[in-house]
């Protein structure tokens, strides 16, 4: 992937943030295996790697720290790596039976290939028997901890669906309205290109980015089934009509100047998009909700001065799709790993009972994070935030989607995710046509 999973993943705080540091050992990690400690270490102390990078280090910290302050039983070693060293020493970790209790990570097509490998518990029965630990959470964070219908990771963290950022004043000086269906947001192109303004802004570089419409116009079209499908591995699964509608509908928009020209190469990683979007170069923008931190740390008076709108994707004219579902970011997950002790797996246990996302961590992932947590009822920690009117709408976005699915390069294993980022750049550049496409996607289907 062209850029770290993490940094698009999560919020960026509302106010600039260091970025991720080097690995940083806590005092008294004993390694993967998480055994003996400094102090001793009992068998039931179990170990917990996760990432480097304020704010999320220290939140994910202070949580570990006081969950061990409260159960002297019950202790929990941390380690903290940054985000590329981390997702290869997992790797490593887990594939020579020696990965830490709890292992952190995005969920999908990751966490499908350790249940594959047997490397995690099935917590499937353990949520049934701990109904209250479910219930507080959204019920759309549990998809990407489910695999073949079982549960194998716990949600935790934060929230971010993909939404349509649009300039408020540039839609004002056209006469334009907000698009309240996909029809109309091609209706507007011709309006802005005009006026010499981007319709939408993409950082086409990137892949990733292109990425959002296609999650989006294929579960408008066609619902949520039909990624399902893929997801669940399903010969030829790609080659749905919807798919097709899909894909011709994407290249239609780039044959019309949808996306502005020379959009190819502009680059999400500097965020160059973002300032097509603030500056009034650029009308609308399909993008995270951690780019709206950005968007106010960097656009000036864009965001303090109310310029920035924001709505979930239209619906399309026929289209089978649910327009509440949202795609995304539906949260993180602790999985517990298959070769712990069981002293280990309990303590893992109680600290999804009693650590994860408690009063203190969800208020820091609010304030300190300027995120929203994968809780129910945060609506009066959300209403104390200046940026409460966006914190609200992720919020409700979030909670009421009907289907909430992950990023399809999270979602998919590496070697489909790959070639999907890989088809969808030909595609935006017109380098294969929409049949061609389906038939590269149908190949690594399950890969």
């Amino acid at each position: 992937m062209e850029r770290s999973p993490i940094s698009r993943r999560n919020f960026l705080s509302l106010t600039a943030i260091a970025g991720a540091g080097t690995a940083l050992a806590a005092c008294g990690s004993s390694g993967p295996g998480g055994g003996s400690s400094s102090g001793g270490g009992a068998s039931s102390t179990a170990s917990y790697w996760f990432l480097t990078g304020q704010p999320g280090e220290g939140i994910r910290q202070a949580a570990a720290e006081r969950f061990t302050k409260a159960n002297p039983n019950n202790k929990l070693q941390f380690t903290a790596f940054e985000n590329d060293a981390y997702k290869q020493k997992i790797k490593t970790a887990i594939g020579a039976g020696q990965a830490p209790t709890l292992i952190w990570g995005w969920g999908g097509g990751g966490l499908k290939s350790y249940v594959d490998a047997n490397q995690v518990e099935d917590l499937t029965d353990w949520f049934a028997q701990n109904a209250p630990v479910k219930d507080k959470l959204f019920p759309s964070s549990f998809g990407p901890a489910t695999i073949n219908g079982k549960i194998y990771a716990m949600p935790c963290e934060t929230v971010a669906p993909i939404i349509l950022y649009y300039n408020k004043k540039v839609f004002e000086q056209a006469g334009a309205q907000p698009p309240q269906s996909f029809e109309d947001m091609m209706a507007l192109v011709p309006t802005f290109k005009n006026k010499g303004i981007a319709p939408f802004s993409l950082a086409g570089k990137s892949r990733w980015t292109n990425m959002m419409w296609l999650e989006f116009l294929l579960d408008r079209i066609g619902g949520s089934e039909v990624f399902d499908a893929v997801f669940a591995g399903e010969k030829d699964a790609w080659s749905n009509p919807a798919v097709l509608d899909m894909l011709t509908k994407i290249q239609a928009m780039v044959d019309a100047g949808a996306f502005g020209k020379g959009f190819s190469s502009v680059d999400a990683g500097a965020n160059a998009d973002q300032a097509l979007l603030y500056t009034g170069k650029a009308a609308m923008m399909l993008h995270g909700a951690w780019t709206y931190g950005s968007m106010k740390n960097d656009g000036g008076k864009f965001v303090p001065n109310g310029e920035l709108g924001w709505m979930t994707f239209p619906p399309v004219a026929g289209g089978k799709g649910d327009p509440s579902n949202t795609v995304g970011n539906p949260g993180q997950y602790l999985a517990i790993s298959a070769k712990a002790t069981a002293e280990q797996k309990e303590t893992a246990k109680k600290f999804f009972t009693t650590g994860v996302l408690d009063a203190d961590e969800t208020k820091a992932w609010v304030n300190e994070g300027g995120s929203v947590p994968v809780v129910k009822g945060t609506e009066a920690v959300l209403a104390a935030s200046p940026d409460k009117d966006f914190l609200k709408f992720v919020y409700d976005t979030s909670v009421n989607a009907k289907v909430f699915a992950q990023s399809w390069d999270q979602a998919l294993p590496p070697t489909a995710a790959e070639a999907l980022l890989d088809n969808i750049a030909k595609l935006f550049q017109k380098q294969v046509t929409p049949q061609q496409w389906v038939t590269n996607m149908n190949q690594v289907i399950g890969k």
